[in-house]
């Protein structure tokens, strides 16, 4: 199980950033280009969490300006 901390920044409010993501990753068509950004954004995040976290596979909580979600192993394989 790993849990992960997505922190704003002057440049980026994290929530909002997740939240859009999010709401864009309906659209099939959408999502490789939403994953890339999400990922570069967050560079030590492996692709594989931020997929589900960006499917809603896991659940988030939203921490002052920090997204943090955690991924339990057998999500990893999902």
């Amino acid at each position: 199980m790993a849990e992960y901390r997505l922190g704003s920044s002057s440049l980026v409010h994290t929530p909002g950033l997740i939240a859009w993501a999010i709401n864009g990753y309906h659209f099939e068509e959408d999502r490789p280009q939403l994953l890339d950004v999400i990922a570069a954004t967050y560079p030590g995040v492996p692709r594989e969490a931020l997929e589900q976290l960006l499917l809603r596979k896991i659940d988030y909580r939203v921490d002052g300006e920090t997204v943090v979600f955690t991924l339990e192993a057998d999500h990893a394989r999902a």
